[in-house]
Order: C-alpha cells, then sequence, then structure tokens
C-alpha cells in the first residue's frame, strides 16, 4: 500500500491506474479504523480494481464542544490495517491540503432538507461539513464507486442526494452495519465507553429490534413505539437524543400507509453519543 499526502501525487498515481482501464473505489474515514471500516475496504475490492482509503479529521463537521481535539488519530494501526485488508492507496492529507484557503473561507456544500433532521438538530452545521468534505474529496480522487457504511445512515442518504443533486459520476453504496458480538455498532467514539458502559450500550440495538418485532406484527402505533423505546432507553442509563420511525426514501416520518421503513436512533451514554438504525419491509 502506498502511503499519499498531496493531491498532486494522488492524481498522478490514479491517472496512471485509469489509464490501464482500472476501475477506482473509494472508502473515506476519519482514521481509527475498526473492524466496520475494514470490511468497507472488502466491499471496495469486490466491485473495484484499485482501492482508495482516505484518513481525515474533518474540522468542518465538528461543533463547537465537540471532540475534534480528542477525537483519535493512529495513523500508524490505520496503515497496517489497510494494507493487511489490500487497500492500495491511502491519502492522508493535511488541513492545509484539503482547505488551503483556511476553514473560514472554503466553499461549502449544502444539502437542504435531508440535512436539518435528526442529527442535523442537535449537530448544527455537521452535514455540512460532511457535505463539503466528501464533495471535495470525490473531487481529489474521482472515484468510480464509493462505500459508506449504513450506521450512519442519514449521512449515506446526504451524500446519495449530495451527489445525485450535483451529478457527480460516483456510484454510492451502503455498507451493512457491523457490529460486536453483543450487537452494539461498532464506532470509533465506542472507545469513550467505560467498561461498565458498553455493557449497557447493546440496549440501543435491542430497543431496535423490539420495534421492529412490533411493526411486523403489525401495529401503527408509531409514537407509542417510539416512547418505549425511549423509556427503556432511560432505564438503562441513556440520555434522549431522537428515535423516529422513518420513510426510508427521504427520510420524513413514516405514515402508516408506507413500506419501505428504517428507524433511527441517538442517544448519549456518558461521555458517548451513539447512533444506531434498523430497516425494516413492511
Amino acid at each position: 500500500m502506498q502511503t499519499i499526502h498531496s493531491i498532486a501525487e494522488l492524481r498522478a498515481a490514479l491517472k496512471q491506474e485509469r489509464a490501464q482501464g482500472k476501475r477506482i473505489g473509494f472508502v473515506p474515514t476519519m482514521g481509527n479504523l475498526h473492524e466496520g471500516h475494514l470490511q468497507l475496504i472488502d466491499q471496495a475490492k469486490k466491485c473495484s480494481d484499485i482501492v482508495v482509503s482516505s484518513i481525515f479529521v474533518n474540522p468542518l463537521q465538528f461543533g463547537a464542544g465537540e471532540d475534534l481535539d480528542s477525537y483519535p488519530r493512529t495513523l500508524a494501526a490505520d496503515q497496517q490495517k489497510l494494507s493487511s485488508r489490500g487497500c492500495n492507496y491511502l491519502f492522508a492529507p493535511t488541513d492545509a491540503e484539503v482547505y488551503p484557503h483556511g476553514r473560514e473561507a472554503q466553499t461549502q456544500v449544502e444539502v437542504p432538507v435531508i440535512s436539518e433532521m435528526y442529527c442535523g438538530i442537535t449537530r448544527p452545521g455537521h452535514f455540512r461539513g460532511v457535505a463539503t468534505v466528501v464533495c471535495k474529496l470525490f473531487g481529489m480522487v474521482q472515484p468510480d464507486v464509493a462505500i459508506f457504511g449504513e450506521k450512519d445512515f442519514q449521512q449515506l442518504m446526504v451524500i446519495r442526494r449530495m451527489t445525485e443533486d450535483l451529478s457527480l459520476p460516483v456510484e454510492i453504496q451502503g455498507a451493512p452495519i457491523a457490529r460486536n458480538e453483543k450487537g452494539l455498532a461498532l464506532s470509533s467514539r465506542n472507545g469513550y465507553l467505560t467498561p461498565e458502559e458498553l455493557e449497557v450500550a447493546p440496549t440501543l440495538q435491542q430497543t431496535l429490534q423490539t420495534a421492529k418485532a412490533a411493526l411486523l406484527s403489525g401495529s401503527k402505533a408509531f409514537a407509542d413505539i417510539e416512547e418505549q423505546a425511549q423509556a427503556t432507553l432511560e432505564a438503562a442509563g441513556f440520555k434522549r437524543d431522537y428515535y423516529q420511525i422513518c420513510r426510508r426514501a427521504d427520510l420524513q416520518p413514516a405514515t402508516d400507509t408506507d413500506h419501505e421503513i428504517v428507524i433511527l436512533a441517538a442517544a448519549y451514554i456518558g461521555a458517548a453519543r451513539l447512533i444506531d438504525n434498523i430497516q425494516i419491509d413492511l
């Protein structure tokens, strides 16, 4: 695996790959990689000839008081993991390489409506930062296909909409959520959890399974299902954020005539804010 830090060097290397007719797959990350990230690499290898991953802790998607400065940066370990999984190129730019005129002078990409719900309420500006950096990375890498995890389902939908609206020639693929043996969705922020909190954290996924069972049994009492899940989480020690039964196509609250559903959930426990979701076909 070759590690590259400049856009010019990256473009030169990938130009040679394209000249040989090779299909480029891309997996953008913020580093501190776990098995979930590596499964994205596996998926990229199946649908492309050359796999590029990026590691960039994007300051634009962190709000005031969030964990930008403390976010784990583990480049050497990440390089080993990516190489062992067959990644061909790692792009690890500096802030100045990505934002040469500074963050404040950066042209930004806004995806309206879908960015303003759920995580967009508690993290204002977050999805603007995500859309901006992903759009820039697409311009740098110029991939044929890009892989994103479905754990960040709203983020995936924001990127799909941005790619479609801007007519970007990139196929967007979602990848299934990777979980530990107790059902907790893998996340870099799980490292903030104490051993006791790690035992409680799978409750979030358990409430999603309970809600799914209720919907599959024919219940249309969406508000009651959501409130019961929130109460269960609070009883386990979580602090509420949101819990919403949504229409999968646009993430609007579901109605009793919708059939393709996703339940989006976010809650705080200790120092961590955990997100999860479950997709249901009714």
